[in-house]
C-alpha cells in the first residue's frame, strides 16, 4: 500500500519518518542536483531564452519607434532586471527543493521525502511499483520514474517537481536529476526483481545504455 505522511520536525533517520524495521536494508540515498533540477524541472534555460527573445523584440520596437538612446537603455535595463529576478527566484526554488529532498531505496521500498514548506514522505513498496523507466541527461545525471498501479494514484500536485513530465492522468513519482542514475537504476532493479521474482522484467531506457547484461533484464517497464 502506498503511504503519504506528513514529516515531523524530528526525523528518526535521514529522509525516513521512522527507523527501518529489523531486516530491512538501506541500499541507497541521494537528492537531486539543484542545477539540473533548475534546468529540467523548472526550465530555467528555456525561460532565459524566452526573456532574451523578448528583449530583442523590445529593442527592435524601440529602435523602430525612434526612441532616444536613454529611453532605450532604461527600458532594456528594466526588462533585463525583471527577467533576472524571475530566473533567480526559480533557481532559488530549485536549490531549496534539492536541499529539502531525500530519496531512499531499501530492499523493500522507495521512500521520497519531499517538500519545502509542507514536507511529505511517500512510501512506495516495490510490490506496488508496476514498472520504471530512466532518462539520462548529459553525463551521468538522470531521472528514474516509477509507474504505480492504477489503484495507487498520487496527485501530480503533491509530487511536483518530483514527477515524470506530462504524466498527468496517472502521475509517476520520479527520482529527479540524480547523480549516477544508471548505477542507482541497477540498485533499484535488483531490489525490485526480488519482490517480483515471478514476473517478467523488461527494459525501458531513454537515452541510456542497458542497466543489465542479463537477457530480458533491466529497469522494469
Amino acid at each position: 500500500m502506498i503511504e503519504a505522511t506528513h514529516e515531523h520536525e524530528f526525523e528518526a533517520a535521514l529522509g525516513l519518518p521512522e527507523p527501518l524495521p529489523p531486516g530491512e536494508k538501506l541500499l541507497w540515498q541521494g537528492a537531486p542536483q539543484w542545477q539540473r533540477l533548475a534546468l529540467h524541472a523548472f526550465h530555467v534555460g528555456k525561460i532565459a531564452i524566452y526573456f532574451l527573445v523578448m528583449l530583442a523584440i523590445q529593442l527592435a520596437y524601440l529602435i523602430e519607434s525612434h526612441a532616444s538612446s536613454s529611453a532605450i537603455l532604461m527600458s532594456i535595463v528594466k526588462s533585463f532586471l525583471t527577467g533576472s529576478v524571475a530566473l533567480a527566484i526559480l533557481g532559488a526554488v530549485a536549490w531549496f527543493s534539492s536541499k529539502t529532498t531525500v530519496y531512499t531505496i531499501t530492499d523493500k521500498r522507495v521512500v521520497m521525502r519531499v517538500g519545502i514548506v509542507l514536507t511529505l514522505t511517500f512510501n512506495l513498496p516495490h510490490k506496488r511499483i508496476a514498472s520504471a523507466s530512466m532518462k539520462n541527461f548529459h553525463g551521468t545525471v538522470g531521472d528514474i520514474a516509477l509507474c504505480l498501479y492504477p489503484s495507487d494514484r498520487i496527485a501530480w500536485v503533491h509530487l511536483w517537481p518530483h514527477a515524470r513530465a506530462w504524466r498527468l492522468a496517472q502521475p509517476e513519482p520520479a527520482l529527479r536529476c540524480i547523480k549516477d542514475a544508471e548505477a542507482v537504476g541497477r540498485v533499484l532493479l535488483s531490489a525490485w526483481s526480488l519482490e517480483h521474482a515471478s514476473e517478467r522484467v523488461v527494459t525501458e531506457c531513454t537515452h541510456s545504455s542497458e542497466l543489465s547484461n542479463q537477457p530480458k533484464q533491466g529497469l522494469p517497464a
